[in-house]
């Protein structure tokens, strides 16, 4: 049994957040016969017939968030090619005999995955503008994007967005060294315009029956890739930490958005972190000090950990209940404020192999290499 089967009643007060790394790009659709772009996403997406897409929809519709982000689904710009060629195609439409789900609102924005630089950031001697060479890996501009979809009106004109917020602008940033030669990795010039973000980071409020939740958005780079400088690695730790900063009323200062506005989050604010963190807590992917940024945070409740069984069956390992990603760790989060919030549940969508539902997980190519990971809370105060 799922959650959508345990006969959830929603009211004004209780809300379900959800995240999913759904590895909708286009180098996960080789069938398509297309190089890959953000085409490929398109023609997927254009008759509802993709099997790995409407496994996709299915999982969601079992789960039913209210407000879920989605990571690795490419951006489109025209969200009638793109997103809500999904919402109608797919979600608007029962999957295996699910009930429909519908998100009339949606948060999209640019990412930097792709977006190519002058430079060549990965010092292989050639400045590309693609894959190392781009803001954020990426072979093309919108790889990797992410989205926001909600059953609860967007505030557009109080979004936030640290796109292009400058890694130099962090104070004490755990700026890259070439061990070889003990110089920084990056030149000065390269230094003065990178951006942290590896896609982007988003504070989206969103207005729940007159009170507002700030969902916090992200997807930092993997921390692997790379080499002894351990750019990744690094860049991963800050943009995390960008986050910690940015929901810390005492050290968010610094941060400007994409518009030079001075931006963080006050004290008694109501937020949900949400995305792939590529940041386990614990075992062998573990970096000491990274996730604990946020789940260690005094205005993070990090204490509640979405659990399944087939994650549990998934490895000997005693902490693999937690597991949100087939290779093994826990990579996706959803993290709510202290303040505002009663948790009142929790999961990972990852069914036991004994269950019918394991079709929908059993491989990359059945869905996704990342499970669905959602939160249950009772908004208290005003």
């Amino acid at each position: 049994m799922f959650p959508a089967e345990h006969g959830r009643t929603e009211s004004s007060d209780t809300l379900r957040v959800a995240t999913f790394n759904v590895s909708m790009e286009s180098t996960n659709y080789p069938s398509s016969g297309l190089p890959p772009g953000d085409d490929v996403l398109k023609k997927v997406l254009s008759d509802g017939n993709n099997p790995q897409v409407k496994n996709i929809a299915e999982i969601i519709q079992r789960t039913a968030p209210d407000i879920i982000l989605l990571n690795e689904f490419d951006y489109i710009k025209s969200q009638s090619d793109g997103v809500r060629a999904f919402i109608q195609n797919y979600l608007n439409v029962s999957q295996h005999g699910q009930p429909a789900i519908d998100y009339p609102y949606v948060y999209l924005a640019p990412v930097n995955t792709g977006e190519p630089s002058p430079f060549d950031l990965d010092n292989d001697g050639k400045a590309t503008g693609t894959g190392g060479d781009a803001w954020g890996f990426g072979l093309y501009p919108g790889q990797y994007g992410m989205v926001v979809l909600s059953k609860y009106p967007v505030v557009h004109d109080q979004v936030h967005s640290l796109q292009t917020f400058k890694w130099k602008d962090m104070p004490g940033a755990q700026k890259p060294v070439d061990p070889t030669t003990d110089t920084p990795w990056y030149n000065e010039e390269e230094w003065a315009e990178f951006r942290l973000s590896s896609k982007s980071h988003w504070d989206i409020p969103v207005n729940v029956n007159g009170r507002i939740v700030h969902v916090l958005a992200m997807h930092p780079t993997p921390p692997n890739f790379d080499g002894d400088e351990d750019r990744n690695g690094k860049r991963n730790h800050d943009e995390i930490r960008l986050m910690a900063d940015y929901l810390s009323p005492d050290k968010g200062e610094y941060i400007t958005d994409d518009e030079g506005k001075q931006s963080g989050l006050p004290e008694n604010t109501r937020f949900v972190l949400a995305g792939d963190f590529n940041a386990a807590d614990a075992g062998d992917k573990h970096r000491p000090g990274v996730i604990e940024q946020l789940i260690d945070n005094r205005y993070v409740n990090g204490n509640v950990i979405p659990e399944s069984e087939g994650g549990r069956e998934h490895s000997t390992e005693p902490y693999s209940r937690r597991f949100t990603a087939h290779w093994g760790a826990r990579a996706d989060y959803v993290l709510p404020s202290r303040y505002g919030f009663e948790v009142t549940g929790s999961g990972v969508f990852w069914p036991e192999k004994a269950s019918p539902l394991y079709r929908l997980v059993k491989d990359r190519e059945a869905s996704s290499d990342h499970r669905l990971v959602w939160l249950d809370v009772m908004l208290t105060g005003k």
